[in-house]
């Protein structure tokens, strides 16, 4: 366990818990409380763990408030990113007995029984990582698979994307896995801090051998970008996204399709300065600029 750590006790009950989810907070407590404590937990025996990256001293007391309200296991960090965040919570879960986990953001919601039938798969496959279908809350498809174009030096999500192609990869808005799978990997890398964990955890799952399977039969609601203040995209996006595409670069790829990726950075990064719509690039165009240029060369420098 990461020094600085603080994990709630374990009881002797949970001990006996085989599933754990593990919700990565930051300043999000409505969202837990709206959508996590809808999904009927308590007559589960999952173990339910949130790790609270640091926002606010009354955030932090909010969530320790909602957690024994709910008897959820608290884990306590530093803000050091998603990585992390998910690295501890399993270490959490390990502690409590659990042998599978099933990854949820905070802005999403499932029901006991798609949550069940992803645990399920996922231990009695336990060298293959699991993701459902995730859809919009107006019932369109948000993530149905994903692939890597190389090519094109960007990742894709549009209809036809086979997660189980060699350059797939999983949303880690919803992942289940098993502590073998994790432990084979090396859990997720916490170097990109946010965006793209999820794209290199996949990666490196198909290097140990293991497969991706998306369920099309099985599907969560996510509120897309319900974790953030707005509906545009903040200059911590843009600057991570474009950080983090070189960093992925670095790690997996060729030199020569690194040097091709360093090169389309910055058609990357006007498409990602304008997922947010024009309307609102154009509010904040200066701040949302610059974090694309930083991002851009603070990923170059490892390309």
């Amino acid at each position: 366990m990461t020094p600085g750590t603080d994990i709630a006790p374990v009881t002797a009950t949970a001990t006996a818990t085989a599933t754990a989810i593990v919700v990565v907070n930051y300043a999000s407590r409505a969202l837990l409380e709206e959508n996590l404590g809808s999904m009927n937990l308590a007559k589960t025996a999952w173990r339910v763990i949130i790790v609270d990256n640091f926002s606010t001293a009354s955030e932090r007391a909010a969530i320790a408030l909602l957690c024994t309200a709910r008897g959820w296991t608290l884990v306590t960090s530093a803000n050091d990113g998603f990585g992390s965040g998910v690295n501890r919570g399993v270490s959490a879960a390990r502690g409590a007995g659990c042998l599978t986990v099933v990854i949820l953001n905070p802005d999403l919601r499932a029901s006991t029984t798609v949550l069940s039938r992803l645990a399920a798969v996922a231990a009695s496959e336990p060298l293959t990582l699991h993701c459902p279908t995730i859809l919009r809350p107006d019932a369109t498809v948000w993530f149905s698979g994903g692939e890597v174009l190389l090519a094109e030096g960007r990742t894709s999500t549009a209809p036809g994307s086979r997660a189980s192609s060699a350059t797939g990869w999983l949303s880690g808005a919803c992942l289940a896995f098993s502590l073998e799978l994790f432990d084979r990997v090396g859990g997720l890398d916490e170097s990109y801090f946010m965006y793209w964990e999820d794209v290199d955890f996949s990666f490196r799952c198909r290097r140990a051998g293991a497969q991706l399977r998306l369920h099309a039969d099985l599907c969560v609601e996510h509120d897309v970008g319900g974790t953030q203040n707005s509906r545009g995209k903040s200059p911590l996006y843009v600057y991570y996204n474009c950080r983090n595409r070189l960093i992925f670069a670095a790690k997996h790829l060729d030199s020569a399709t690194r040097r091709r990726w360093l090169l389309a950075s910055l058609p990357y990064a006007r498409r990602v300065l304008l997922r947010g719509g024009r309307r609102e690039f154009l509010r904040a165009a200066l701040p949302l600029v610059w974090a694309s240029l930083r991002g851009t060369v603070s990923g170059g420098r490892g390309v």
